[in-house]
């Protein structure tokens, strides 16, 4: 899987692009470049889709249907969606969208990123809450140039993000390909997070918890990007207190 989004288009974090990069073994290459390499990594079965907004999506879909790690490329109603894993309750879910019960995760993405979309301001992690199993997703609106991207809070999906040498924000679930696409400037995308090309990255499972960079430095000392990681320490005071610190129930009169 292969995704890259012009920053005109999504604008990811900027401690993701490490000032160092141009000092990395392999120098940030353009989308045109990433996407040819991509292509001839996999030269039997990959198939891309470009956009004139700035868009690129290339995938090489799973030969078999029923595996935790296949990779599925769907479109609908000028959405498109890229998914990765499989969610355990796609039946329950499937109902509740009034989809066919042969859809799978990736249109029942794509009708929930529609559904909320279209009935605003319902928040965007709403689509990933009910969602129920390992996986990762990347999903890009050609209507309104939008991306939303979202990784299980599990983590067993692999999904890396990276910077190309035009500001290009890349997704990928093949972590040669970031390294040797995007130099130093590449990170794993956070579990339990989820990326929107409007209202950056958050968690989808700690919504009022800030997500704290965390610098990431090589085998040489060199920071190159940042993890990214939910503040959980996080605290806002809005209800004073007095008397015994253990005790919420004594008020002053």
């Amino acid at each position: 899987m292969l995704a890259i989004f012009h920053k005109s288009v999504a604008h990811p974090p900027a401690e993701l692009n490490s000032p160092d990069s141009n000092l990395a073994d392999k120098e940030p290459k353009n989308p045109d470049e990433i996407l040819k390499d991509f292509h001839s990594t996999h030269l039997e079965n990959s198939f891309s889709a470009n956009f004139a907004q700035g868009a690129s999506l290339a995938c090489v879909p799973s030969e078999r249907q029923i595996t935790s790690r296949r990779i599925l490329f769907c479109s609908f109603d000028d959405v498109h969606c890229m998914f990765l894993g499989c969610v355990d309750n796609l039946s329950s879910l499937i109902k509740r969208y009034g989809l066919c019960q042969r859809d799978n995760e990736a249109l029942l993405v794509i009708e929930a990123y529609r559904t909320l979309r279209d009935r605003a301001p319902y928040p965007a992690d709403q689509v990933v809450k009910d969602l129920d199993g390992s996986f990762g997703f990347v999903v890009y609106d050609n209507k309104t140039s939008t991306v939303f991207c979202a990784k299980s809070s599990d983590g067993l999906v692999p999904v890396y993000w990276g910077i190309a040498a035009d500001g290009s924000v890349v997704f990928s679930n093949e972590l040669e390909t970031l390294k040797g696409s995007c130099g130093k400037s590449f990170g794993t995308f956070p579990s339990g997070c989820m990326f929107h090309s409007e209202s950056g990255l958050r968690s989808f499972e700690h919504p009022m918890n800030k997500m704290k960079p965390m610098p990431r430095v090589d085998s040489d000392g060199v920071m190159c990007g940042s993890n990214f990681n939910v503040d959980y320490f996080t605290r806002v005071n809005t209800m004073p207190r007095v008397g015994s610190a253990a005790d919420w129930t004594v008020w002053e009169a």
